[in-house]
């Protein structure tokens, strides 16, 4: 018996023609034999009147414990399955609506951003046997003692993996309000193109860099279980994008499969040579400070923090009498493909379309298969559309 996983986001079900649609996926599946277990998160977003933006918004949130406040987020969940699954049963299909413990997904303690332990897949089995189209609530799951929990932002992408790695599906179907993974934001590049397969681990680095279409704690299930996954648009007929290995991909001469931005990051400037960079290192950590381009000069300490910890990071740096500098309203961005591994002059190539455009950039960094520029928030359309136009519309 084939069975598959699809996860139908927010957007998909923000309205009544959207939810039809997405019954529509599933009764496809469902006919053609294959027995689906849909995923769903809350329904629309902020506004709508049970997503978790809206959610979140009834309460003090400084206020609640984060044990509490797992339960109240976890609700929109269950709405948005039972709302499906009545429209399922009114077309004649019998469903079974489960929690994300109900359903097995077994988590730690650590509220609002829980990891998965295991998941105990005995009732989706059971309800898979009897034919049944099994709805989960995304995003959530238990303790071992019963405390619900939720996986933190884009759970629900993670919560879809994690079952169809636990049922040893083939595919994963991810539908959202796109058609698939784009080479550039559209709203950014109104040519921006569908790409029609990428490899785990360019779809990782861009998720990770700034793209919203899934989280990148899904992409490392289905990298590591060699799960396909497919990315749809759920009001359309479109192929979308196809995630599989750099060995199953078709050959792709493009040296830059996407780029991506992230925007609200900050430069942070150490210039004092005497002091101990790995003390500092620690407590950033021990804070929860993230920093990424990090790079040390004989003269300075170089990286970037998000904009959100840079109150924090000026408290501590004064307190420790740090010298340093701090450059605001910057974007991370990200040029990605795993084509340009080994290539000589990619960078350089870069870096003189942007400086020939009079684009200022702050900092630079690589790995085998992603180059980083540090630029000003302003500059960050005009970058992305030179290079995408550079390298992209040549595909």
């Amino acid at each position: 018996m084939d069975i598959i996983v699809q996860k139908f986001g927010g957007t998909s079900l923000a309205n009544e023609n959207n939810r039809i649609k997405a019954t529509n996926k599933i009764i496809n599946k469902y006919n053609e034999g294959i027995i689906p277990v849909v995923v769903v998160s809350a329904i629309g977003r902020l506004g709508s009147p049970y997503s978790t933006d809206t959610l979140l918004s009834l309460v003090n949130n400084k206020k609640l414990s984060t044990r509490d406040l797992d339960l109240l987020i976890s609700c929109g969940e269950v709405i948005s399955a039972i709302v499906l699954a009545n429209l399922l049963n009114e077309k004649g299909y019998n469903t079974t609506v489960l929690t994300g413990f109900q359903a097995g997904i077994i988590t730690d303690d650590n509220f609002n951003k829980a990891k998965v332990i295991k998941v105990n897949k005995q009732k989706l089995l059971n309800n898979i046997k009897e034919n049944n189209i099994t709805i989960v609530a995304g995003f959530q799951g238990a303790t071992e003692e019963g405390e619900i929990t939720t996986l933190g932002r884009g759970g629900s992408d993670t919560s879809a993996l994690i079952l169809g790695e636990a049922l040893k599906c083939k595919t994963v179907e991810i539908y959202t309000d796109v058609n698939g993974i784009m080479t550039a934001d559209p709203r950014i590049v109104t040519n921006a193109k569908t790409i029609k397969e990428i490899s785990y681990s360019e779809l990782y680095q861009l998720a990770e860099d700034g793209a919203k279409v899934i989280h990148p704690r899904a992409v490392e299930v289905a990298q590591r279980s060699k799960i396909k996954i497919k990315i749809k648009n759920t009001l359309n007929e479109c192929a979308g994008t196809l995630v599989t290995t750099e060995n199953e991909m078709k050959k792709n001469n493009s040296i830059i499969e996407a780029i991506t931005y992230k925007n609200k990051r900050a430069q942070v400037i150490i210039k004092d040579n005497n002091k101990k960079i790995n003390e500092l290192m620690e407590e950033l950590t021990n804070k929860n400070i993230s920093i990424d381009l990090i790079n040390f000069f004989i003269d300075k300490k170089v990286f970037t923090i998000d904009e959100s910890d840079l109150k924090l990071i000026q408290e501590i740096l004064t307190f420790k009498n740090y010298n340093f500098e701090i450059v605001k309203d910057c974007t991370k961005l990200s040029i990605i493909g795993h084509n340009m591994m080994g290539l000589p002059g990619v960078m350089a190539k870069i870096v003189n379309i942007l400086y020939t455009a009079g684009i200022e950039i702050l900092q630079t960094s690589d790995s085998h298969m992603t180059i980083w520029c540090l630029i000003k928030n302003n500059d960050t359309k005009k970058a992305v559309q030179l290079l995408h136009n550079h390298f992209l519309l040549k595909k």
